[in-house]
């Protein structure tokens, strides 16, 4: 199977994702004030800068992740309502190309969301980044959502078919992502400064994120045509 015609249909399913979703406004309208609420919550229950400073990228990305859930069960629903997945396989569409235009999608509305928390970060936790940290806390933002999609959008894809999905979709993914979340919190409390952290020391984790991100995306793209199959 050529290169390109896997590129054309990851691009063509990418592009459908994204126009859908600027559609239907769910990144705006429920996904951004779920983890803004969750943000502004924790805000109030801890109540203290020095906790808020200190614990502020762990909290970034656990509201990332249940955000994702959320983007992750609608990109599938999407497909699975008219059983739009098993269409594509009739007709010989690629599956990578089909997981790779998932990614994609994934990746940037989990930017988008990221963006949004980090900012609210900064004005509610009092965090300060400069511009070493910028550029990691941009780097490590783009490569955590590179892992959280890849993994996603196969564990999004194999539960497509069960009745249960709603609730198995959590359950399988998020243990699965505790490698992403730990190597994103560390790069992050780096790029944020927490107790003293330089932003150094967080390229170390970037690159372990690097690697994890490979390792999903390789493992997704040959697994995703299979487990998808009934």
């Amino acid at each position: 199977m050529s290169a390109s015609r896997i590129v054309g249909v990851a691009r063509a399913v990418a592009s459908k994702d994204l126009r859908i979703e600027w559609r239907s406004r769910v990144m705006t309208n429920q996904v951004l004030p779920f983890a803004a609420i969750v943000m502004v919550l924790f805000a109030f229950a801890l109540d203290n800068d020095g906790i808020l400073q200190r614990v502020a990228p762990g909290l970034v990305w656990m509201a990332t992740l249940f955000a994702s859930l959320v983007v992750v069960q609608r990109s599938f629903a999407v497909e699975s309502a008219d059983s739009a997945i098993d269409a594509l396989r009739l007709a010989g569409v690629p599956s990578q190309g089909v997981y790779l235009g998932k990614v994609a999608a994934l990746v940037v509305q989990l930017v988008v969301c990221e963006a949004v928390l980090a900012a609210l970060a900064l004005i509610l936790y009092r965090v300060n980044v400069d511009r070493h940290g910028a550029v990691l806390l941009v780097t490590t933002c783009i490569l955590g959502s590179l892992g959280i999609a890849a993994l996603a959008a196969v564990y999004g894809g194999l539960s497509v078919a069960d009745r249960g999905r709603e609730t198995l979709l959590p359950l399988l993914l998020l243990p699965a992502l505790a490698p992403v979340l730990i190597g994103a919190t560390r790069a992050t409390e780096s790029a944020f400064g927490s107790d003293g952290a330089r932003a150094a020391e967080g390229w170390p984790w970037v690159g372990l994120l690097a690697v994890f991100g490979a390792i999903f995306l390789f493992g997704g793209t040959l697994g995703f045509g299979p487990l998808t199959d009934e």
